[in-house]
């Protein structure tokens, strides 16, 4: 299953996007209201859970400075990633668009891909304002 958020305009340069996307602490700021727990476990992981679901552990897996930052389930159970691809439009702003992609059973991805991509178009949204 590929999902992507809407294309947002941040008032960043690619490079510094791509580094507070690099800096899993910078997650938080971005997450939906209803979170329900944010912890950082590492360097460059997290735990989030959103009220009514499981919690979810991320870890940067892969970057491209200054266009691509790819983060990636912790655990086997649910495989998918997040990536955020940037493109750099001036010194001081730039674009984003959010890809995830997971691999789910039928009636997994009927049952997360509302959530999914109202969680995607958040995070999005919420990179326009940093």
């Amino acid at each position: 299953m590929k999902l992507n958020s809407k294309k947002v305009t941040t008032q960043k340069s690619a490079a510094a996007l791509c580094d507070f996307l690099t800096d899993v602490k910078n997650f938080e700021t971005l997450m939906p209201e209803n979170i329900s727990k944010f912890e950082v476990i590492r360097e460059n992981a997290f735990v989030f859970a959103l009220k009514g679901m499981p919690e979810i552990a991320l870890e940067v897996k892969e970057v491209e400075k200054p266009n691509k930052v790819v983060l990636g389930a912790i655990s086997d159970k649910i495989p998918f990633s997040l990536t955020g691809n940037i493109q750099e439009i001036s010194e001081n702003s730039s674009t984003v668009e959010l890809l995830f992609e997971g691999e789910f059973n039928t009636m997994m991805a009927m049952m997360v891909k509302g959530p999914i991509s109202k969680f995607i178009d958040t995070l999005a949204s919420n990179l326009e304002q940093v």
